[in-house]
């Protein structure tokens, strides 16, 4: 290893000879160039940072603005169905007002109260009877949507209001934009004010899950109910 006299007297000898050989201007571009390679880098790191922040920018972004779009979207539909979701007798209350004031539009309750209950509902704001209807197939919130998608598709509807708690709203748009959206089909949110929460809260937990069961339903045509209900019925 070098001494540092030996260092010492190297770069003496490389400043004496940039100070006195004929040759200077070769030593000022060697200089200029180690600088420029220097800058170079510093500008090409600078860059990459900041492709990089945009980017990220950008990927944070993207969800918000397919949000900001579906919202405005939805201002412009038009639907001649409502999708009404088991679960809160005031739904059905609601649904028959909202039926009376929208005379064109079925009513389609899946899974809600019992059958005498919605009757008594629907005719008491005297709604005629095929403007409504019940289904009863649905176990959860996204057995609402699986269970009645092909139907709509069917009826080739591609539009649909959908009806349910404000506290409830969220996690059903979730489920919304997977299933219903898989088959083309948008929809108009319309939220019953309850002014009180569930007796099991609304958490982003169970948000998720719907939304992970959903996706799991269009790659598969399941939702996972049927194993949950076959193993509570396995001896």
């Amino acid at each position: 290893m070098p001494s540092k006299r030996a260092i010492a007297k190297a770069l003496t000898g490389r400043a004496v000879l940039c100070q006195t050989s004929s040759d200077r201007r070769s030593c000022l571009k060697s200089r200029s160039r180690r600088n420029a390679k220097s800058s170079n880098v510093k500008s090409s790191n600078v860059k990459s940072s900041s492709l990089k922040l945009w980017a990220g920018l950008l990927v944070l972004a993207s969800p918000f603005a397919g949000l900001a779009y579906l919202h405005y979207q939805q201002q412009f539909l038009h639907p001649s169905v409502a999708l009404v979701l088991g679960g809160a007798p005031e739904r059905e209350q609601f649904a028959a007002q909202f039926a009376k004031s929208h005379p064109d539009v079925e009513i389609w309750v899946s899974s809600g109260s019992n059958p005498e209950y919605a009757q008594w509902v629907f005719d008491q704001a005297r709604i005629p009877t095929e403007q409504w209807q019940l289904d009863y197939q649905a176990v959860d919130t996204v057995t609402n949507f699986t269970t009645l998608v092909d139907k709509l598709q069917a009826r080739q509807i591609e539009e649909v209001y959908l009806i349910t708690s404000d506290y409830h709203m969220r996690r059903a748009s979730v489920v919304a934009q997977i299933v219903l959206g898989s088959r083309g089909i948008g929809f108009q949110p319309v939220a019953v004010t309850t002014g009180h929460g569930p007796e099991r809260p609304e958490t982003i937990l169970k948000e998720v899950r719907d939304g992970v069961r959903s996706l799991l339903w269009v790659l598969t045509g399941k939702t996972g109910s049927e194993w949950r209900q076959a193993l509570r019925h396995k001896p």
